[in-house]
């Protein structure tokens, strides 16, 4: 091969992966670009996906979606507009954030903190017109457990243990 041939060789050749790399780092560009609105929609998606509180027995007890029934310490008895007894929840979170949930959102759910006890463990006392409620918020060492009872109130509002 003569210089001017072999430069000329040389050259388109060096033309040629001068457009590949470019068009290499436009493509890269792209995709960065494309994964970026991606991830941002993924993680759009993964806030409207990730779900809320949650009733479950009780359709006037809302329990944060952290906890976990324990369907086999729960007893829940149904009838034609009556549900009563205990439910039991387990999760990793603290009693603090617990209190501070089931302050909040029994009140949306018309029923009226009547006492509360908080130690290692916390104890709420709740009221509504035909129903009370117990929640009993226990600490352990890798998780918290959650008892909430639920019962008919006596049709006298006199009754009481006392008595």
């Amino acid at each position: 091969m003569t210089d001017s041939r072999r430069s000329g060789f040389f050259g388109g050749a060096l033309a040629l992966l001068l457009v590949l790399m470019i068009s290499a780092g436009c493509a890269s560009m792209k995709s960065d670009s494309a994964s970026s609105e991606d991830s941002a929609v993924q993680a759009t998606t993964e806030e409207e996906e990730t779900p809320g509180p949650l009733y479950y027995d009780f359709g006037d007890v809302l329990v944060p979606v952290e906890l976990k029934a324990d369907r086999k310490r729960s007893f829940i008895y149904h009838a034609p507009g009556f549900t009563a007894g205990v439910l039991v929840l387990t999760g990793r979170v603290e009693l603090d954030s617990l209190v501070r949930f089931f302050e909040n959102n029994m009140v949306k759910d018309n029923w009226r903190l009547l006492s509360a006890f908080k130690s290692p463990r916390a104890i709420m006392f709740f009221s509504k017109a035909n129903r009370s409620c117990v929640v009993n918020i226990t600490e352990k060492q890798f998780k918290t457990e959650v008892e909430i009872w639920v019962a008919p109130t006596m049709e006298d509002s006199e009754a009481t243990l006392l008595k």
